[in-house]
């Protein structure tokens, strides 16, 4: 088409073409944003997709590893089935931009006349020009594709070496990613970054530090301030060489170093390109040519590419109000950032680096709890304008809108942890104006007019306003604003799935689904997060006796479950054989003093009367389990949501005082339910007379000897907020206490919130304890069968969850070293001295006499 012919067909008021060369996130979102707006069918759609799948969430690439379930990343419409005004060309590279004749031209051939042409080309991962990096083994982690790549190499690697390692090139957010996909992978994962700190965009120094300390102790080796010099092919491996002339062994390697934007296509047609690449285009989005536009991370706005979904949402948003003959302009990008790596929060908003001249910082940093804090100020100490939270990110909801506002308050509340004296802040301190929602720019006046027009849910916001659909990390805060609204929020478990804790556990009973992705395709939406993962593997873990390292499970675990044990404050870990009713004999009492005194442990006998040994490392673990296994000791569970420990007295057998044998019914009690996986962990206690040795009315289970019997307390808890357990049933014969606690543990399993323990639930559950006892006592729901039945089940399938992690090559795969080789010392793990005993020392933190 020539220029006249375009000009006189626009003047003649035809259906006129837009071209969209590109089909990710951003080409998604203007093609959905257009067909929504052009009410009059003005426009014709082609688009033209380079890759084979159509758009899908890029943001969320890394849930595709585990699930490599291509369907789960769609993004819903991308189709366009039903639209005849939307022509989708999947597999058609464009290769050439006529723009005297409007025209592109595909790889294959193929040419599309065009009136207007949106490019949303993206960018691509660079990858840094070291000698070698183009080797056999060298990925890139972009798309899909890239993944299936990585994978393939990843299972070839660890067929003949179990150890393999996965180098990835860049501490950045997708490095980071990466290397928590190499890990699910069953690789070892070692991130070379070339700044002194991860994540050097978004975090400063002391975020850094902390970040990069919680992730070594996952065992992720980190070698910071260095380079890549070298790859050489090495075998069917890699020999990696660093800035430091430290060699690595790798079965591949990663490059996640920056991405740099597609403007090849816009080069060789001559557009404008800004100084540091990207196409250049005003603050309309209009590229050098004006029936061009370019969007996303392709666009240079006024010389500045912005590379989040965000910003890339805006552009799509303003290029359809334009070619609508609209005004609007680029509003400008709100770089935030909210995420989990690795199971670590991380958050950073506004001038997170304190660039502003004058900018002041507070700080509040907590080495012990694995948190840090810090919030950036204007000279004056008066306006917020930014902040970075590692560990701890709850706060970053209330906080990102806040920004280039006055604050509410003294700044060191704002991130100090929240108490009865200095409650959190809520979304109530938030002015109108509030943007609560970065992703789709929605404030808070737009939200509470949507509540007020009918919106009661958080689905029903998220539908009308947009908040919510992008990234996810404000959803927190629409619950809290329909609360704050007088509204009833949904008891739904989180985004994907409408269906409570309670509901879900139901629905895996009813369907005999033993998946999550089984659950989630037919009951849920999108791919899941850190919320329902974990909740719906207790729940399978519930419902079945499978080890919870089995096929997909194992990648829904908790950092805890992940290794079986749990993780300690200086990155090592504790390990804990169980030990029925504290009755151990001499032989088990001599076994754990000889792995302790061979690996060097930390011992402590702990208030739930077992022997804690602290300090192993990742890569000791299933050593020192095979020795416990051997000696006919077993897992502990103190790990897990599960029954931790039935603490007893001395019972009838020694005891003056003592009523009935409270020995031997804590260690039938314990090896009864031991494994059982709750909402939450369960302690029991059994006390022989009424003095109460045990300590049985702060458990969730208590048990004290009568003359007559034995009386049965439920629900009682300690921590946080400590409550006495309350009395259930008095004067019960052994076989009915432990009828009633079969009862009272699966209503309590069946019926619990996520992380919800006894007395809690016991508090919220309609007619509280008079409810209670008539289903366990009276059976009025007719489910006292199908609860005993159901512990049956469990009881008899029982088995120790680490002999089956050491019977199974492919469980124990997923023990691999620390930064440290076999033998040699973690430079991340420090021990000192107290009272003559080890204990651990977090590098750089003042503990015991360190500077």
């Amino acid at each position: 088409m020539s220029t006249e012919d375009f000009t006189a067909n626009s003047a003649a008021g035809a259906q006129r073409t837009v071209v969209v060369v590109g089909h990710g996130m951003v080409g998604h979102r203007f093609i959905e944003a257009l067909r929504t707006r052009d009410e009059l069918s003005q426009w014709r759609i082609i688009v033209l997709a380079e890759e084979s799948d159509r758009a899908y969430d890029r943001v969320g690439l890394s849930s595709y590893v585990g699930a490599w379930d291509r369907s789960q990343l769609a993004l819903p419409g991308n189709d366009y089935a039903g639209d005849a005004n939307v022509e989708l060309h999947l597999d058609a590279r464009v290769t050439d931009i006529d723009r005297s004749g409007h025209r592109v031209t595909t790889a294959d051939g193929r040419q599309f006349d065009y009136d207007t042409l949106v490019l949303a080309t993206g960018s691509y991962a660079f990858v840094p020009p070291v000698p070698g990096h183009d080797s056999k083994g060298c990925h890139v982690y972009r798309t899909l594709d890239d993944l299936d790549d990585i994978r393939a190499d990843a299972e070839k690697a660890l067929k003949t070496n179990s150890e393999a390692t996965g180098v990835v090139v860049g501490g950045g957010l997708l490095g980071l990613e990466a290397a928590n996909a190499l890990r699910s992978l069953g690789l070892k994962a070692h991130v070379v970054e070339v700044n002194p700190r991860l994540m050097p965009q978004q975090i400063d120094e002391g975020g850094g530090e902390h970040l990069a300390r919680m992730i070594g102790a996952l065992g992720i080796d980190i070698s910071l301030a260095s380079g890549t010099t070298s790859i050489e092919r090495d075998g069917d491996g890699l020999k990696v060489t660093l800035k430091d002339e430290t060699v690595i062994d790798a079965a591949l390697l990663v490059f996640s170093a920056g991405v740099r934007p597609r403007d090849e296509l816009a080069r060789a047609a001559g557009l404008d390109l800004a100084e540091r690449g990207g196409v250049l285009t005003d603050i309309n989005c209009r590229t050098s040519d004006p029936d061009v536009f370019a969007i996303g991370e392709v666009a240079a706005i006024e010389g500045r590419c912005y590379g989040l979904v965000g910003p890339g949402y805006a552009t799509a948003e303003v290029v359809v109000d334009q070619i609508l003959d609209g005004d609007a302009v680029f509003p400008g990008a709100d770089m935030s950032t909210k995420l989990k790596l690795l199971g670590v929060d991380v958050a950073s908003f506004g001038d997170a680096l304190g660039t502003t001249p004058g900018a002041l910082d507070v700080v509040v940093s907590d080495p012990i709890n694995g948190t840090y804090a810090k919030l950036v100020l204007s000279d004056d100490a008066s306006t917020l304008l930014g902040g970075v939270l590692v560990g701890d990110a709850s706060s970053y909801g209330i906080l990102r809108p806040l920004v280039g506002s006055t604050i509410p308050g003294d700044p060191v509340s704002l991130i100090a942890p929240s108490s009865s004296d200095t409650p959190a802040l809520g979304i109530g301190a938030l002015p109108d104006a509030a943007q609560v929602c970065s992703c789709n720019d929605v404030s808070k006046g737009t939200l509470c007019a949507a509540i007020e027009n009918g919106a009661c849910d958080v689905a029903a916001l998220k539908g009308c306003t947009n908040a919510g659909t992008s990234c996810g990390s404000c959803v927190p805060l629409l619950s809290q604003l329909l609360a704050a609204e007088g509204v009833e929020v949904s008891k739904s478990l989180c985004e994907h799935f409408s269906q409570s804790r309670a509901e879900l556990f139901e629905l895996v009973q009813a369907s005999g689904i033993r998946t999550f992705t089984g659950l989630i395709e037919r009951f849920g939406t999108g791919t899941g997060c850190d919320l329902c993962k974990p909740t719906v593997a207790s729940i399978l873990a519930s419902t079945s006796s499978d080890h919870i390292h089995d096929g997909e499970q194992a990648s829904l675990q908790d950092s805890n479950d992940h290794f079986l044990a749990n993780i300690q404050r200086n990155g090592t870990y504790s390990v804990v054989p169980r030990v029925p009713g504290g009755d151990i004999t001499p032989e088990h009492l001599i076994l754990i003093g000889e792995i302790a005194r061979d690996y060097g442990l930390y011992t402590k006998i702990t208030g739930g009367q077992r022997i804690d040994m602290f300090g192993a490392t990742v890569d000791q673990l299933p050593e020192i389990w095979g020795r416990l296994v051997a000696g006919g000791m077993e897992s502990g569970q103190a790990y897990g949501k599960s029954l931790r420990t039935v603490k007893s007295c001395v019972g009838t057998d020694w005891c003056r005082y003592g009523q009935q044998d409270s020995v031997q019914m804590a260690i039938d009690l314990e090896l009864r339910y031991r494994g059982l996986r709750s909402p939450h962990k369960i302690k029991m206690g059994v006390s022989g007379c009424a003095r109460e040795c045990a300590e049985a009315r702060g458990k969730d289970v208590g048990v004290i000897a009568t003359e007559k019997g034995w009386n049965l307390y439920v629900a009682g808890n300690g921590g946080m907020t400590p409550k006495h357990a309350l009395l259930l049933a008095s004067d019960l014969d052994g076989e009915t206490l432990v009828r009633y606690i079969d009862r009272f543990l699966m209503y309590y399993i069946r019926t619990a919130d996520r992380l919800q323990r006894t007395a809690p639930w016991l508090e919220s559950l309609e007619g509280g304890l008079d409810h209670l006892k008539s289903v366990v006592v009276d059976d009025s729901l007719g489910l006292a069968d199908d609860f005993e039945a159901a512990m049956a089940r469990h009881v008899d399938g029982y088995a120790c969850e680490w002999k089956g992690v050491l019977d199974d090559p492919e469980k124990l795969s997923r023990f691999v070293s620390f930064v440290n080789a076999p033998g040699a010392p973690d430079p991340t793990v420090e021990f000192g001295e107290k009272n003559g005993r080890k204990v651990p020392v977090l590098i750089g933190t003042p503990a015991f006499g360190r500077p």
